[in-house]
């Protein structure tokens, strides 16, 4: 209701305080959904099963759509690598209200400090992360200097440690920023065409409650009053009747000459709904997000024109899975270093995030593509990474399925590559007379 008038306001009062036509959702929702990493890969073009490995033991396969739609939304979110236990690597993805990144000046892209706070019942928690060293310290919730942590630690174990990893673990997702800028959130620019589209509505709908029937009115007679009488029944005055229950009865009534029935024509509110359609198209031009994930309303679009109305969206996923794709590569990095495996740590620096196609396709049409794709002689695991949402290790497991095909044709066991072998014929009974001989 940013845009309503002090007098609408003061009409409707809180009326319309809880209401909202939320197209800020379906910006970074339609992003979210086409952002799927499968796999990492290193320098040298092969698959990281170990990266894949630690990233599904900590369920990032599942948080990671959380934490880019956190990003999207908010311009940023964070990955904080770490051994709870001293053992076990665990990657854990942060709001933006709960952490923070601080760079070398001059360098952005080398991090020179990580902060995480949380609270937990009345305590406010606090963990700093140098390359060198790691400061823990707690505090009250309402307030208060920070002290050392004791709060969940051992007797004799310190709050301040030295930093096993020797680097700050803490890894920024930024969304698309500009150079010296700090990251924009995707519906940064959305908002104030959205309270525009907010306050139509309320005007729709106030206009809908008053002025949207016709309504008729009583001319050249006065108001209906009743008299006022006092103890001893002696008529004092007069008060104005409320119309209030002739108008939920609907009676009129006509008993002085000259009076008439008149009628206020309803008025049109078509007017209402045109501008929040031009404002939802504006929404969708400067997000770039296709019309149909907006309103709704597809029918008789063939492929091609589908694939084009779509063409914006794909492009700018893709643009997104850059900068995404650095910060994940980036998180897997020091996972390795957190492993001991220094060298996988560089090839996983150097190599590239596996991601699922963002153009939704049918089936046909990839069977089509990948078919053509078949007689330029690309290898079948080129042409398997392009079918959505095949991860490495179902590829892996092709593969071995067709070197076991392949082995049972060079074998000549025809039978157990195509089905099982025939059951074998009964042997014919012995002929007695041969036995005796």
């Amino acid at each position: 209701m940013k845009f309503a008038s002090p007098e609408f306001r003061a009409q409707t009062g809180g009326l319309f305080d809880g209401f909202a036509d939320n197209w800020c959702s379906v910006i970074p929702n339609a992003m979210t959904e086409r952002m799927s990493p499968l796999g990492f890969r290193l320098s040298d073009g092969t698959i990281d099963r170990a990266a894949g490995e630690a990233w599904r033991a900590s369920e990032c396969d599942v948080e990671i759509g959380l934490a880019m739609l956190e990003s999207l939304v908010s311009g940023r979110s964070y990955a904080l690598v770490w051994k709870p236990d001293g053992v076990t690597t665990e990657i854990t993805f942060e709001p933006d209200s709960q952490a923070i990144v601080e760079y070398v000046p001059g360098r952005r892209r080398v991090r020179s400090a990580g902060l995480k706070v949380w609270r937990d019942g009345q305590l406010e928690f606090a963990t700093l992360f140098l390359p060198d060293t790691v400061y823990r310290w707690q505090r009250d919730v309402n307030g208060g200097e920070w002290e050392e942590r004791t709060a969940g630690l051992l007797r004799s174990e310190s709050a301040h440690f030295p930093n096993p990893l020797g680097l700050v673990p803490l890894v920024e997702i930024p969304n698309r920023t500009r150079l010296h800028k700090t990251p924009v959130s995707e519906i940064r620019q959305v908002i104030p065409l959205q309270n525009g589209v907010n306050t139509l509505w309320a005007h729709t709908f106030a206009a809908a409650d008053s002025v949207a029937l016709p309504a008729r009115a009583v001319l050249g007679m006065d108001r209906p009053v009743r008299e006022i009488v006092d103890s001893t029944g002696e008529v004092v005055g007069e008060e104005d009747l409320p119309i209030g229950k002739f108008r939920s009865d609907r009676l009129l009534w006509l008993e002085k000459p000259g009076a008439a029935i008149g009628e206020f024509s309803a008025a049109d509110i078509r007017q209402f709904g045109e501008t929040i359609d031009r404002l939802v198209d504006h929404i969708a031009a400067q997000t770039r997000t296709p019309g149909h994930y907006l309103v709704g309303r597809m029918a008789n679009v063939g492929v091609d024109a589908l694939n084009q109305s779509e063409a914006g969206l794909v492009a700018k996923v893709r643009e997104r899975q850059r900068y995404t794709g650095s910060a994940l590569r980036e998180i897997m990095r020091i996972e390795a270093l957190a492993a001991g495996e220094p060298g996988r740590a560089e090839a996983l620096r150097l190599g590239d995030v596996v991601w699922r196609d963002p153009q939704f396709r049918s089936d046909a049409q990839f069977a089509d593509a990948l078919t053509k794709l078949k007689s330029l002689n690309i290898p079948d695991e080129a042409l398997w990474e392009r079918i959505p949402g095949t991860t490495p290790e179902e590829i892996a497991r092709w593969k071995a399925m067709r070197d076991d095909q392949a082995a049972a044709i060079v074998g000549g066991s025809l039978g157990g590559l195509f089905g099982p072998k025939p059951e074998p014929a009964d042997p014919a009974p012995a002929d007695p007379a041969e036995d005796a001989a």
